[in-house]
């Protein structure tokens, strides 16, 4: 969940914004899409007051379902983008800002440890994990991060998060460099 946790949710938030935002888009709908990737997480100060890991409002329960995702979306909307933003609907900004914050249960439902994730919460408190498991469980602590372990997750995350997240953006930039119009200049 730790440090490289934490960095590789949001680069995956700023994979998926390549999708939804322009390039030039202000620099606040980046920060604000990454604060969503990693927002779920802040269940792990459940255990602190005693709240157990596989309990509603445990570590990958409710902060971590889809229904969460679409509320923070829409609070940030409402909270952040009244007006829209210019060049993006609103429609298109809450979708970037759910999907930032979803991808988060996603990535960790494709991780090799853990209980879960708690997609359907409230409605339904069942963990699930994806059929395909390929990236490495981080330690919650920090200080077991930076052991044998932490290694072995940098190098999970690299292949399968970090290099997909710039392949697709990647993707993308070449994709609308394709369908741009070319100004009138160009033609002469």
């Amino acid at each position: 969940m730790f440090v490289a946790s934490l960095i590789s949710h949001a680069v995956a938030a700023l994979g998926i914004g390549t999708i939804f935002a322009p390039s030039q888009a202000a620099t606040r709908v980046w920060i604000i899409g990454v604060a969503c990737s990693i927002l779920p997480d802040i269940d792990v100060v459940g255990f602190r007051l005693g709240i157990r890991y596989g309990d509603f409002w445990g570590h990958r329960g409710f902060t971590h379902s889809l229904l969460f995702a679409a509320i923070l979306a829409t609070l940030v909307l409402i909270a952040g983008f009244s007006r829209g933003f210019p060049g993006l609907g609103k429609a298109w900004l809450w979708t970037y800002f759910f999907f930032a914050t979803a991808s988060h249960g996603f990535l960790d439902a494709m991780t090799n440890g853990g209980l879960g994730v708690a997609f359907f919460s409230p409605f339904d408190n069942t963990r699930y994990f994806f059929p395909w498991r390929p990236i490495v469980v981080s330690p919650i602590s920090l200080s077991r991060f930076f052991s044998g372990k932490g290694f072995a997750v940098l190098e999970s995350e690299l292949l399968w998060i970090w290099i997909p997240a710039g392949v697709l953006a990647v993707s993308i930039l070449i994709l609308r460099r394709g369908f741009r119009t070319p100004s009138p200049e160009s033609k002469a």
